[in-house]
C-alpha cells in the first residue's frame, strides 16, 4: 500500500516525522542512499540501495515498488500536461487510490464509498 502527500522539501526534519507518523515503529524500511533516511535504523530495520554505485537490487533489497508507483503516477499525470500546484494533492490522492486498488474492480469500491457518504449526510 502506498500513502502519498506533497512535502515542502526532502530534508530529514521534514521526512522523518512523517515516516514516524504513518508507519509502525520497528517497520522494515527500504530506501535509496538519500541522507534524510540515514536515521531510519533508529526507528526500525533499514535496507539501502546505492544508485550512485549502480546498485539497484541486492538479494531481496530493492525499491522497485515505490519506483513502480511513481512510474504509474507519471503515466496518469502526463495526460494533463501540467497541473496547478493548488490541486496537485488531489491528483496525487486519486493516483494513490487507483494504484492501491489497481487489481480490483473500482465500481463496487466507489459505489460503497458513495453510499456511505450519502448515508452520513
Amino acid at each position: 500500500m502506498v500513502i502519498t502527500f506533497p512535502v515542502s522539501d526532502r530534508k530529514h526534519e521534514t521526512l522523518i516525522p512523517l515516516i514516524k507518523q504513518y508507519t509502525k515503529k520497528g517497520s522494515l524500511y527500504y530506501s535509496d542512499e538519500h541522507t534524510a533516511y540515514a536515521s531510519l535504523e533508529l526507528i526500525g530495520k533499514h535496507r539501502q540501495i546505492s544508485h550512485n554505485r549502480d546498485e539497484y537490487v541486492r538479494e531481496d533489497t530493492h525499491i522497485n515498488r515505490i519506483e513502480g508507483f511513481w512510474s504509474y503516477a507519471k503515466m496518469w499525470l502526463y495526460q494533463y500536461r501540467g497541473i496547478h500546484k493548488q490541486y496537485f494533492h488531489l491528483y496525487l490522492k486519486e493516483i494513490e487510490f487507483r494504484f492501491n486498488n489497481r487489481n480490483s474492480d473500482l465500481y463496487p469500491i466507489i459505489s460503497k464509498i458513495l453510499v456511505k457518504t450519502v448515508a452520513d449526510l
